[in-house]
């Protein structure tokens, strides 16, 4: 099949799905007033893939099928592989500003590197390790959206997830010859209403107790499976709202989801991991998958950065203040954050390192910075948009009132340096809907907890970081050596 078209993706979304949101069940996503123009934005990224002049840029030809397929499902095998998938991600990424965090070529870049390391999977049984291979193949030939649910279901975090109470946390209920039935909720089910399967991976160690085990699973089932429902948070997104008022809110938001599993049976062809708490925790890490992965939001990082400066510097034209000292260093600022994602991908990039099955893997320690770092200079980045735009955000009116009886007067207060009244709007109307908006207050929160917890991961960085013991050692070495020299003379 390879490569889908956009109208192919939003027929793909009439199905039997679960979706509720504001307590109905949503017949049709693709014509849903609230998350219907987020489809149509997530089909504009599968029409891309057509277009004649980036047909090359955004796919590939098929190991298997020589069909044409996305270049996001590339197993990369040196630099130029890896630099050939950051175009194709950028160029998606570049496409909706970077305000898709769950795009689809997140999980097709997922899943691609665990069907790389597909041996992992065997250890638990050959079964296992043939059926990430295959389920890779399969996703990579019919181009499916595909999304994740991240977390288990906390009702009290002092508690590991065994202890909570019964029935909340998804876990294996039984096996049967035909499958596992997974019963319980798993939450932060980004992109559901708009992706046709689902990835159910472990995302939080484990404790290694039998207690444990029910819980240790990894498999994929469509959206539409029997007795899986997701239920939304409120839509971001304006009734009636228009897209030049609010660009990104009224087209692309994602929507978070929690996911209910109600004796849903898994086939075990889809079944990767069941009751293995040793490969449930190593599994990102030991696949190699993660610094796949972190190359890919990386480069949404950069994208988003990017995005958001541009933003701040038409703001500053449209009013004419970048001359003043303080606006140049905060413009000074983000350019900082722009070059040092651009430095830490194209690093990851040169220093890359073996891969299972030939494949390459971005150097984790320049993307484990971005890691670190990006959830603290995102909130800084949207501060100085706002810190710039000031009150012309809060007192620019909407589009409409260009067509209504005080035109005339929006007219003339809505004038900027080189721009009309209508360009000027909708320059600040978007600074407005990525500093200040909902969907903007989403998207801050989103960057926080987008890798994990901050918190723990500065813990995980400090420890696993393998330069220590040769720094210290230099150290060591230094003083050693200046001892021998003696007092100067």
């Amino acid at each position: 099949m390879g490569i889908r078209t956009g109208r192919q993706f939003l027929d793909s979304l009439r199905d039997e799905r679960q979706i509720w949101l504001e307590g109905e069940r949503v017949k049709d996503v693709a014509g849903h007033p609230r998350l219907g123009a987020t489809a149509h934005a997530l089909a504009e990224l599968y029409d891309l893939q057509h277009r004649a002049d980036l047909n090359e840029q955004l796919t590939y030809r098929s190991p298997t099928s020589g069909e044409r397929v996305g270049l996001s499902f590339i197993e990369p095998a040196s630099a130029e592989d890896l630099a050939r998938r950051r175009g194709m991600v950028k160029t998606w990424m570049d496409w909706c500003g970077g305000m898709m965090g769950r795009s689809p070529d997140f999980m097709n870049i997922h899943i691609t590197g665990f069907g790389s390391a597909h041996e992992y999977f065997a250890r638990a049984g050959k079964q296992f390790g043939h059926n990430i291979r295959q389920y890779y193949e399969y996703q990579r030939e019919h181009d499916l959206c595909l999304t994740h649910t991240l977390l288990s279901p906390a009702i009290d975090k002092s508690r590991p997830v065994q202890q909570q109470p019964p029935g909340v946390a998804a876990a294996i209920e039984r096996e049967t010859q035909a499958g596992i039935v997974i019963n319980g909720a798993r939450s932060v089910a980004t992109l559901a209403p708009f992706a046709n399967e689902i990835a159910v991976f472990p995302s939080s160690y484990l404790q290694n107790s039998e207690e444990a085990r029910p819980y240790a699973f990894a498999f994929c089932v469509p959206v539409a499976t029997p007795g899986l429902r997701f239920i939304c948070r409120p839509s971001l997104s304006e009734l009636g709202g228009r897209p030049g008022d609010h660009p990104f809110s009224s087209r692309m938001d994602e929507m978070d989801c929690v996911g209910i599993f109600d004796h849903v049976l898994v086939p075990w062809e889809r079944v990767f991991i069941a009751r293995d708490v040793t490969l449930a925790n190593g599994l990102f890490v030991e696949t190699g998958c993660m610094n796949q992965i972190m190359h890919q939001f990386a480069i949404k990082n950069l994208a988003k950065a990017e995005f958001l400066l541009g933003v701040a510097l038409n703001m500053c034209d449209a009013v004419n203040s970048s001359r003043a000292e303080n606006v140049q260093n905060l413009l000074a600022e983000m350019i900082d954050a722009v070059e040092l994602l651009r430095a830490a991908i194209r690093a990851a990039e040169a220093d890359h390192a073996p891969g299972p099955n030939g494949t390459v893997l971005p150097n984790g320690q320049p993307l484990w910075t971005v890691r670190l770092m990006f959830p603290r200079l995102y909130p800084r980045l949207v501060e100085i948009v706002q810190l710039l735009g000031s009150s012309n955000m809060v007192l620019m009116p909407g589009l409409a009132e260009l067509a209504g009886e005080r035109a005339r007067d929006v007219e003339l207060y809505c004038q900027g340096v080189g721009v009309t009244p209508e360009q000027r709007i909708r320059l600040f109307r978007l600074a407005w809907d990525v500093a200040c908006s909902s969907f903007a207050g989403r998207q801050t929160l989103y960057e926080r907890f987008f890798s994990g917890d901050p918190w723990r991961l500065g813990m995980a960085r400090y420890q696993g970081y393998p330069h220590k013991e040769p720094l210290k050692q230099r150290v060591w070495d230094f003083i050693a050596r200046v001892g021998k020299e003696g007092p100067a003379e």
